[in-house]
């Protein structure tokens, strides 16, 4: 699966990506990173990108010649891309839609800045808007970033165990329960004695629970 991220700060996306299970993934041809500019399909003399709010208004906007042109190079070469800008006015990115858009082939992800992009480069070329919360960011980067990080754990051997990818947050509509690990006895605190029964049906009932549990506790939104 390609990610191509749109931005005109390049240097933001690459650094992510060297290290860790996404390295690992890329190595192994699992998942594939590009950026792509659209100061370089930029008319103007000086390759400006952004301009002045019509009607005025604080900030700069993202003109639409550079981004409709770049993003129109990108779908004659890729035609299946799917297109999505990042905006705080979207629906919010969840799971699913992470383990949906693992499905396709090329995702793009067209990072604003400033103050965003010019409405008509959205209309043009949006297949879907996003937003990771009620916040505004100093530019998309962020949020692309981590959509690209959540899909790639749905594509097809990037994570070491396939399992982690099913029994984590969100799956079912519900919280993972609590994880532990060695020593059994920490400081006074111990792992629950269920988790070291070795009965994995009794282990997996438990998990169950705390998962109920800690979904009612932190994210009653969710039941």
């Amino acid at each position: 699966m390609r990610f191509t991220f749109v931005t005109i700060f390049e240097n933001l996306i690459a650094p992510y990506f060297n290290e860790a299970i996404l390295k690992k993934a890329i190595d192994k041809k699992l998942i594939a990173i590009d950026v792509v500019n659209p100061r370089d399909y930029s008319t103007d003399k000086w390759k400006k990108t952004d301009d002045t709010v019509t009607g005025g208004g604080a900030g700069m906007v993202m003109t639409p010649q550079p981004l409709f042109d770049c993003l129109s190079d990108l779908k004659r070469k890729s035609p299946k891309v799917k297109i999505l800008f990042m905006t705080p006015c979207a629906k919010r990115f969840d799971a699913h839609d992470a383990k949906r858009l693992a499905a396709f082939e090329r995702v793009a992800f067209v990072c604003g800045r400033y103050e965003g992009f010019d409405e008509r480069a959205i209309e043009a070329f949006a297949d879907e808007v996003f937003s990771i919360g009620d916040f505004v960011l100093t530019g998309g980067e962020l949020p692309a970033i981590i959509m690209c990080d959540a899909i790639s754990r749905f594509v097809s051997g990037t994570l070491g165990n396939e399992n982690s990818a099913v029994t984590d947050s969100f799956e079912n509509a519900a919280l993972e329960s609590p994880s532990f690990t060695k020593p059994t006895l920490f400081r006074g605190a111990k792992t629950p004695a269920e988790l070291l029964s070795g009965n994995h049906k009794a282990i997996d009932e438990f998990r169950s629970r705390l998962s109920a549990l800690k979904t009612r506790y932190f994210r009653p939104d969710l039941l």
